[in-house]
């Protein structure tokens, strides 16, 4: 940017903040949407076509095909032949656990030869408790999962993986994608008492966070912002920030939109502390804890009396770096407290208040012994002591009432035009939400209004919005090929029928996904080969009519996933806090990174690997895992030297290469022919060619002569294997 186009913003953000102060609470007139705006595809109501005529119907397994072969019809070109069944098990299988088959499957796909062969391995996979894992990483990407809160001190969030296996337990679960919709929203309101649906509002829990920032009031904000295009992007396809500071400048989001949305999440904050208990487990905890305390109440107090000079102390250095309106509404009666006073006492509330093992580091000489003296007699009562309660980590209302959102002049914080109540798009519903407060509960409704919204059959962003997710993941590009950017500037759909048909069948199977996913992997589209054809790809050199199946890399997370499978060192063990594999020496991570003593532990599945935001896993890195700090629809796939250095170089991929080493001459009387053969079954679900085992043979006796241990050499051929691109690609 040249020094005149800097004057030029410096200028025009000056004139706003001016006509903020001088016009605030002025609403302008409401900008009329074009003609373009108005018909515009994905504001359109869904309605299921009718599969198209075709010539070729021999080819059509369902209607998904017929929609697909129409366009290609069109153009003059054919489809791909069927892909061999090895290689339709293989993708099949990585495409929904995220790991590769078997041998012991693979020869039971192959000696089936009933029609419904390639039925009962799609509805197999799609029962295997696998699936939810796999899946579970498309979802956690839009939800920019992460388990620590990102910026300079990177803390750890202790309790934030209970949301991703609540995923899981969902996805495999098939539950219905409308309430899995509410659920994220709204589920402290519409589900109270629904321990799954508290930890499920951990969606909006994701921000990254500066936990010590001083101005809360920005720091709310910017959290707003982030909350407000995360749900945006993630169920409506919409890049609404643009919105922020004017009215879009391509689509049909009014700046007023961008605020009417936020309102809905105006009254939110952060609860770190969510019981799970049920009604009768709280009474014997409470139960229980009523006996300790009256045994330990005046061991306590002497302890609380020994630090309460420190806390004090800390309470008011950190109270003194707050600016005056933050201290005012943490000094204001709570009574007098307004809702927005209430809002920054909650957020300046973990920066005064310390525990007392925080105080007792501050203590010195004989208060220091006094304490730990006490310490340890307190320490006596814990056999009687109740285990801490299990707590989730989620967003909730402040309370009943909500404080005023206003639109903001260049989004700043304190630059409001004028007040705005909760509200949808526009063009699709001009008029404020109707919200009803739920009875008993002391929260808004404001968020169940926008999960109703959101998950109404009725809404025609919501539907498309996710089939299209599903087709892009299994087809390596989406109908919509920006499966978050329904908008102007993001691509048109290349088959709009199609993603309506889809987004109906949705719909109309109870917004069962595994029913969508059955569709998808049952046609003829899905099961082509992935070879080149030059004519079409002269004709549709994106394949864009879907001529052939596209080929693509493994992702990171998944690559591990499948070496770990065919070494045989894979720990199917699911749920729990995050795993920490070992990293490469040098790498160093601020907010910590405890390797796992246990290798077992380390060595499963990598969707239960701790997602540290400013440190992520190198091997996932290398492999283009988005950074968690923003939703990411489509991950990058980027070709670069330090991936295979990566599978070359490090330590723990070639022990995997010694393992499935073993385990290829797991049997003393084996040939070598029979170890090779095994290798090429367990890395890729196929024997390998005559060629293949008579340079594998070769590649082995040269290597005895450098290392003079057979075993040894088997390994560095397992290597090799897995560094393949028929390892790493799925065709």
């Amino acid at each position: 940017m040249t020094g005149t186009s800097r004057k030029s913003c410096l200028a025009a953000a000056i004139a706003v903040s001016a006509t903020v102060l001088i016009g605030a609470g002025t609403e302008p007139k409401q900008k009329e949407f074009t003609a373009m705006q108005k018909r515009w595809w994905a504001y359109q109501p869904v309605a299921k076509p009718a599969a198209p005529a075709v010539k070729d119907k021999s080819w059509v397994a369902n209607p998904i095909d017929a929609f697909v072969l129409a366009k290609l019809e069109a153009k003059g070109l054919k489809p791909n032949p069927r892909a061999d069944q090895v290689t339709l098990l293989r993708r099949v299988s990585i495409d929904l656990t995220g790991l590769p088959p078997t041998p012991e499957e693979v020869q039971a796909f192959l000696s089936d030869d009933s029609p419904k062969a390639w039925e009962k391995v799609v509805d197999r996979l799609l029962a295997s408790k696998h699936y939810g894992e796999r899946w579970a990483r498309h979802w956690l990407d839009l939800a920019r999962y992460a388990d620590s809160e990102g910026f300079k001190s990177d803390e750890t969030r202790p309790n934030i993986w209970r949301y991703r296996d609540y995923v899981i337990r969902s996805l495999n679960a098939d539950k219905p994608y409308d309430r899995f919709i509410k659920e994220q929203i709204a589920g402290d309101e519409i589900y109270p008492g629904d321990h799954e649906a508290v930890i499920a509002t951990g969606f909006n829990r994701h921000f990254p966070d500066e936990s010590n920032a001083r101005n809360l009031m920005q720091r709310r904000q910017e959290l707003l912002h982030d909350v407000t295009d995360t749900v945006a992007s993630t169920f409506m396809g919409l890049t609404v920030g643009c919105a922020k500071c004017h009215d879009h400048k391509f689509d049909a989001i009014l700046q007023k939109d961008y605020y009417r949305l936020q309102a809905f999440f105006a009254n939110t904050r952060i609860e770190d502390r969510i019981a799970l208990t049920p009604a009768a487990e709280r009474e014997k905890y409470q139960r229980a804890y009523a006996a300790w305390d009256g045994k330990t109440r005046d061991i306590r107090e002497k302890m609380h009396q020994a630090v309460a000079p420190a806390l004090k102390k800390m309470w008011q250095e950190n109270f003194d770096k707050f600016p005056p309106e933050i201290q005012d509404s943490i000094s204001t009666d709570p009574e007098k407290r307004t809702p927005f006073q209430w809002h920054m006492y909650y957020k300046a509330k973990p920066q005064v208040e310390f525990s007392e093992e925080e105080g007792a580091k501050k203590l010195r000489g004989d208060a220091a012994k006094q304490y730990a003296e006490l310490k340890k007699e307190l320490a006596k009562f814990d056999s009687i002591k109740p285990s801490e309660v299990p707590v989730a980590q989620g967003m909730i209302d402040n309370s009943s009432e909500s404080p005023k959102t206003y639109v903001l002049g260049v989004s700043n914080y304190n630059a409001p035009l004028y007040e705005v109540e909760p509200g949808f798009l526009s063009i699709l519903d001009p008029a404020p939400a109707k919200i009803a407060k739920p009875e008993g509960l002391n929260t808004s409704g404001r968020r169940t209004a926008l999960a109703n919204w959101l998950a109404d059959a009725k809404n025609p962003l919501t539907g498309r919005v996710m089939a299209n997710r599903l087709w892009h993941h299994h087809m390596g590009r989406g109908i919509t090929g920006t499966p978050s950017d329904f908008g102007v500037m993001g691509d048109r759909p290349t088959h709009p029928e199609l993603l309506d048909y889809l987004a109906m069948s949705l719909v109309e199977n109870g917004w069962s996904l595994k029913k969508l996913h059955r569709q998808i992997l049952l046609s003829s589209t899905y099961r082509q080969s992935s070879d080149y054809n030059e004519v079409a790809a002269k004709a549709d050199p994106d394949n864009k009519l879907m001529w052939r199946f596209n080929r693509r890399r493994l992702e990171g997370e998944t690559l591990r996933d499948a070496i770990l499978a065919v070494s045989g060192d894979l720990n199917t063990k699911m749920f729990g806090p995050g795993v920490f594999p070992p990293l490469p020496p040098g790498v160093v991570t601020r907010g910590g990174w405890k390797s796992s003593e246990a290798t077992s532990e380390s060595n499963r599945r990598s969707v239960y690997v701790f997602v540290r935001r400013n440190t992520r896993y190198p091997m996932f890195e290398s492999y283009d895992m988005p950074d968690t700090h923003e939703s990411c629809a489509r991950r990058n796939n980027t070709v670069t030297a330090g991936q295979a250095l990566e599978l070359l170089n490090n330590e723990l991929v070639t022990g995997w290469a010694r393992d499935l080493a073993k385990r290829a001459a797991n049997d003393a009387g084996m040939s070598e022919q029979s170890r090779i053969e095994r290798a090429y079954k367990l890395v890729y679900a196929r024997a390998p060619k005559a060629e293949e085992t008579q340079a594998a043979l070769a590649f082995l006796n040269r290597h005895d002569k450098i290392t003079g241990d057979r075993q040894s050499s088997l390994a560095d051929l397992c290597h090799m294997l897995l560094n393949s691109n028929e390892f790493l690609y799925l065709n």
